[in-house]
């Protein structure tokens, strides 16, 4: 059988539970179709019984939810904002939409995220010239939550908030608690490759009901609760539907199995292609458990006989797509002019990474067409 003719597997496709149309059903009995209804409640309830996090906000996306937290913590012109290099960009973005700079901290090889070590260089440096950074906005990168106390404890004597991105990490615990919990506020995404979706969307969580409600309402235009349309802030059209909200009510039902199901994925191949010379994979930070959203390999195409991007392409032959990682934030073009702490760790996952597929309705051929396409590579 030719390439064109096998089946496409795909990166992190969607994958249905099952109930999500039994909600998306109610939704429409009720007519509650775009505009707020029962079931963005229902959803934001639910989510903060799966995170322990007290308040939710169900919005557009999770750059939505992060541009949000900044503006409500009063980020501005000139303020620094301290985050996560190795990220995708939305994670960044709402920092330059406020009119801050960002400043970026690299990775550490045990967990991928933001070195804490290299963030106190970086907070101490910005305390030393009298410019406190306005928010810490590390990346739980690929399913892995950041060190959240050790980042705390650089934090917090300089009253300085932490901003989790948590958009990768629905599911997955740090020292026993949800991604995101020990956050002043956290980021989530639903986007269609996440580990679940709404099929686009994101929440913003936080114990601190004032920032929720404020949440809620810059996402509705910032109107003044008067008859007619009064608006003395400007807001945004950040809400989540109520359709929407609903396929991610059935989602967040099946939660505990997708993440069991990404971490068999992960584990079926390691078991597969960690004994090959030049191949290793992720870790998983002795501090918590990994959601394994994506299940990412290192390459040394000194040892194995091939480079990620020899990979990528011979897996795009069969039909198989997989990615790279995350291309750091200090080497986009657009942030050419700000500042970074460190660099190396994060240009190196970038160089050696590739990102396999891992979806969870993957069956054990497509696990075993992708593993055999990847030890062809080899020498």
């Amino acid at each position: 059988m030719s390439a064109s003719n096998k089946d496409r597997i795909y990166l992190s496709p969607p994958h249905m539970g099952g109930t999500e149309k039994d909600f998306v059903q109610q939704a429409f009995d009720s007519n509650f179709i775009a505009p707020l209804g029962p079931q963005v409640n229902g959803f934001e309830q639910d989510f903060s019984k799966i995170s322990g996090l007290a308040h939710c906000a169900a919005l557009s996306s999770g750059t939505a939810a992060l541009h949000l937290a900044l503006r409500i913590l009063g980020v501005g012109k000139g303020d620094v904002v301290i985050a996560s290099s190795l990220t995708f960009i939305g994670s960044v973005t709402p920092v330059k939409f406020l009119g801050a700079e960002p400043c970026f901290i690299d990775s550490d090889y045990k967990s991928w995220n933001m070195d804490p070590d290299l963030l106190a260089q970086a907070v101490d440096y910005y305390i030393s010239i009298g410019k406190k950074p306005k928010a810490v906005v590390p990346t739980d990168l690929y399913g892995q939550c950041s060190d959240y106390d050790r980042i705390l404890e650089i934090l917090k004597p300089h009253d300085i908030p932490l901003i989790v991105d948590a958009a990768e990490s629905v599911g997955a615990m740090y020292k026993g608690e949800h991604a995101g919990k020990r956050a002043l506020m956290a980021a989530y995404s639903f986007n269609g490759n996440k580990i679940i979706t709404t099929s686009g969307g994101g929440l913003l969580g936080s114990d601190n009901k004032e920032y929720i409600d404020r949440a809620r309402w810059l996402s509705q235009q910032a109107k003044e609760p008067l008859p007619y349309y009064e608006h003395n802030e400007i807001g945004y059209n950040y809400r989540m539907s109520n359709v929407v909200a609903a396929i991610g009510r059935g989602q967040l039902e099946v939660l505990a199995d997708r993440v069991t199901r990404k971490r068999e994925i992960f584990d079926y191949y390691k078991n597969a292609l960690d004994n090959l010379t030049g191949i290793s994979f992720m870790p998983e930070a002795e501090y918590g458990k990994c959601n394994r959203w994506l299940t990412v390999i290192l390459v040394d195409d000194n040892k194995f006989g091939a480079n990620p991007d020899q990979i990528r392409i011979a897996l795009e032959k069969e039909n198989i797509e997989s990615r790279p990682v995350w291309k750091p934030m200090h080497m986009q073009p657009v942030f050419a002019d700000c500042r970074s702490f460190g660099g190396k760790v994060s240009e190196d996952l970038f160089a050696k990474g590739l990102c396999l597929p891992c979806g969870t309705a993957m069956s054990k051929s497509d696990l075993d067409r992708t593993i055999e396409c990847i030890k062809k590579c080899g020498k």
